[in-house]
């Protein structure tokens, strides 16, 4: 009986060693094609004004912290998004409200009251009242002693029908800041408007309930939430190790903090082709997920990507990183 049991132990592990050999072949990158190229970089709100990252919340007036001012854009304005571009960006991501007179205006905050001249939240305004708004108001690098933008930003606070008539070739990711379903019905709306070939360059990223309902109305858009994420993740998890696509990670898009994308089977470049085929796009993000709009903004923040990475990687400097990775930049 002891022999017999010896045995059966013996080919158990046997078979255990065999199981882990087949894991790792399927899942290292040693074996997988590198593609070739820099990485393609998302510039966060176009080229924007940044500020020092540590003791930031939500609540936070971000624009009463800014750095001293080393180009005259301000965030998620037209002007902005045409410098991203301009600089290398291969997507410009920003952020829409949904206005007192039903329509979406671009600017990132859940209140006025930290940027502008005004007060409140967009919602309690019509389109053409925010377009009087001095969205430069409240910048200051010195504690308020001075606002070099204070004048400069009347009129510069876009919709989202102007940014999608400017850019109607490129790639942009809308963030929806609210968890309003009403939004995601009403963002669909707009979009149906559009072909579907300008659609297939729109992504959509936000609430769990807007984006669903964005989703349940145009099924071919690409879209993300925090519910999505989730049942990509997990799913991929469960049995990605086998190389089988998850339903729920097909055509769809990953933020994923660059912490935990180590964690996922086959990263990075076996990951990363599988996302590749299900029609995914994975954009890395700084930090483990806890940091707010961390991004890799230096030169020096490369280093902390895999050799030869060349997927899509957030910035809030596009002016600083396209330099570094792309050969052609002035």
């Amino acid at each position: 009986m002891g022999r017999a049991r010896k045995l059966l132990r013996s080919k158990a592990l046997r078979l255990l060693a065999v199981l882990v050999v087949i894991v790792y072949l399927m899942n290292t990158s040693l074996l997988a094609p590198k593609p070739d190229g820099p990485p393609q970089l998302l510039a966060h709100r176009g080229l924007a004004q940044t500020f020092p990252m540590e003791g930031i919340g939500n609540d936070t007036c971000t624009a009463e912290r800014i750095y001293p001012p080393e180009h005259p854009y301000l965030e998620n304005t037209l002007a902005s998004m045409e410098a991203a571009f301009e600089a290398g960006a291969g997507m410009v991501e920003f952020d829409v409200h949904w206005t007192k007179d039903d329509q979406f205006a671009v600017f990132h905050d859940w209140t006025l009251d930290c940027r502008t001249d005004l007060k409140g939240v967009t919602r309690d305004y019509t389109m053409a009242e925010l377009k009087k708004a001095d969205i430069g108001y409240g910048y200051t690098a010195d504690e308020g002693r001075t606002y070099p933008f204070r004048g400069k930003g009347i009129g510069l606070m876009p919709t989202l029908t102007e940014v999608l008539d400017r850019f109607p070739d490129r790639y942009l990711l809308l963030h929806i800041k609210s968890n309003d379903p009403r939004e995601g019905e009403r963002l669909a709306s707009i979009l149906a408007e559009l072909p579907a070939g300008r659609r297939e360059k729109l992504t959509v990223y936000g609430g769990d309930q807007p984006v669903a309902e964005l989703k349940k109305k145009l099924p071919s858009l690409r879209v993300m939430s925090k519910e999505t994420l989730k049942g990509c993740l997990l799913s991929y998890l469960a049995v990605g190790w086998t190389g089988y696509m998850p339903e729920a990670c097909r055509h769809t898009q990953l933020q994923l903090p660059e912490k935990l994308a180590p964690l996922l089977w086959g990263w990075p470049y076996q990951f990363l082709n599988r996302m590749e085929r299900a029609d995914t796009r994975v954009i890395v993000v700084g930090g483990d997920g806890s940091e707010f709009s961390s991004g890799f903004d230096t030169p020096e923040d490369l280093k902390r990507l895999p050799d030869g990475f060349t997927g899509w990687i957030w910035t809030n400097r596009i002016d600083r990183v396209a330099k570094a990775v792309l050969p052609d930049t002035p």
